[in-house]
């Protein structure tokens, strides 16, 4: 049986790896992982229990190219950071001191067969020097150095979770190089799934204020597919005067919070006012009569201030001030206008800010809000699992997160959806098979 060797970078959960062994191995490769690289304790703790390792080291930074076993790919799921200048000169020097730079220099020393990195969509306009440009400086650099420096013939491609069977999209972009041939990636999709295909079922349902107030003003059904937060709108939004959670709100006091909500963003205020427009800003009790008025607007509007629903405040004006770095623009209250009412957003932590819908997909889940999202249940409202937190990304069945909730969603909002991977990987195996049948170079492992 022919052998790959390889190496996983930044590897976190280990998502790259499942999936470039996976494929390899259904086409009647043998892989062996001969170097394992991760910093986040939480994350190593995971590798040990779910791999075998020949190496596991710690921060790629302190390791010595000659200290690397080896290897014929170069695993790395790498993230994104600027270079020294922007990319101009497209080289070496370019790329000194970011994650990126321990990816060339060890391609450069071990000289191995091909790689597999990804990375945020976000990389392929990085840094644009044009609006119009279709790639940024940072991505030219990158496949500059590759193809141009290094030697190897590469491809790249943005791919969407949503068209490999997965019920979330999460757009990545891969960059594949290998010594002989450009990797044609052009995969067929697969049919889309959603939600309550991969869910668990019958799980002990949440039984807070919170939650419980949501069930008072809404069915179960109509909570679907909802987020709650103050900052903006829309037909699948709920506001906190929805649900009352800061206190009783009257219709009349939700008609003006609703009118109020979106008015305070129109641009002829700021105009008005005699500031610089900023979404969100006060409006006096007049300019809030141009809109809605009743006998009792001042009652009802200092009553909902009371309660925490709207704030009191000046407008914001911009303040210059003269630093040893030049001038410092920021916002502050300017008190010399008058006193207006507005939404009071600001940082809400609600317990939950987004509940699923079962019968469609779930947004690109990202680690600060996965412990934020709910899950329709029965005839209550749960918290996401962690193991439907796998299951978005397609970790096999057997894998296990150990540690806390909030380590493990830590670690998968910044981990790769693994039937992705596993496809590329098809793609780089298959096209490997055929070149050696073709009595074209290869390396010496897979011989």
């Amino acid at each position: 049986m022919k052998k790959v060797k390889f190496i996983d970078l930044f590897a976190g959960l280990g998502g790259i790896r499942i999936g470039f062994e996976d494929a390899f191995n259904k086409v009647g490769f043998e892989t062996e992982c001969v170097l394992t690289s991760e910093i986040k304790a939480h994350a190593i703790k995971v590798l040990e229990a779910n791999f075998e390792h020949k190496k596991l080291v710690g921060d790629i930074f302190k390791l010595p190219s000659s200290e690397i076993p080896d290897f014929d790919f170069l695993l790395a799921g790498f993230p994104c950071q600027p270079f020294s200048t922007g990319g101009k000169r497209l080289g070496f020097l370019d790329t000194r001191g970011t994650l990126f730079f321990e990816i060339e220099r060890i391609l450069r020393d071990k000289k191995p067969y091909g790689f597999l990195l990804e990375n945020v969509e976000g990389l392929v306009k990085h840094d644009l020097e044009n609006k119009n440009d279709e790639i940024g400086r940072t991505l030219r650099t990158i496949l500059h150095v590759l193809k141009n420096e290094l030697g190897y013939k590469i491809s790249w491609k943005v791919f969407d979770s949503l068209d490999f069977g997965l019920p979330q999209s999460r757009k990545r972009i891969f960059i594949i190089g290998s010594k002989d041939k450009e990797i044609d990636l052009n995969i067929p999709g697969k049919k889309p799934t959603v939600f309550k295909n991969i869910m668990q079922n019958n799980l002990p349902v949440l039984n807070t204020d919170f939650t419980n107030k949501l069930l008072e003003h809404f069915s179960i059904d109509e909570l679907q597919g909802k987020s709650i937060k103050d900052k903006r709108g829309g037909k699948n939004n709920i506001h906190s005067w929805d649900i009352e959670l800061k206190g009783s709100v009257s219709k009349e006091q939700k008609i003006i919070l609703n009118k109020l909500f979106k008015a305070r963003r129109q641009k002829k205020w700021a105009e008005e006012i005699g500031i610089e427009w900023m979404d969100g800003m006060p409006l006096t009790i007049d300019q809030i009569r141009t809109f809605h008025d009743c006998e009792n607007i001042k009652e009802l509007l200092d009553d909902l201030v009371e309660k925490g629903y709207l704030r009191y405040e000046h407008p914001k004006g911009i303040i210059e001030e003269y630093t040893l770095d030049g001038i410092r623009k920021f916002r502050d209250y300017d008190k010399a206008k008058p006193k207006g009412y507005n939404i009071v957003t600001g940082k809400l932590s609600f317990e939950i800010n987004k509940i699923l819908d079962i019968n469609d997909i779930a947004p690109t889940l990202v680690a600060t809000d996965m412990s934020r999202i709910a899950v329709p249940d029965g005839n209550g409202l749960r918290k996401l699992t962690v193991r439907e937190g796998l299951n978005l990304f397609g970790f096999p069945k057997d894998y296990y997160i150990s540690g806390s909730e909030g380590e493990a969603f830590d670690l998968l909002g910044n981990t790769v959806a693994v039937p992705v991977v596993e496809a590329i990987s098809s793609k780089i195996a298959l096209t490997i098979s055929k070149l050696k049948n073709q009595d074209i170079s290869l390396p010496v492992e897979v011989l």
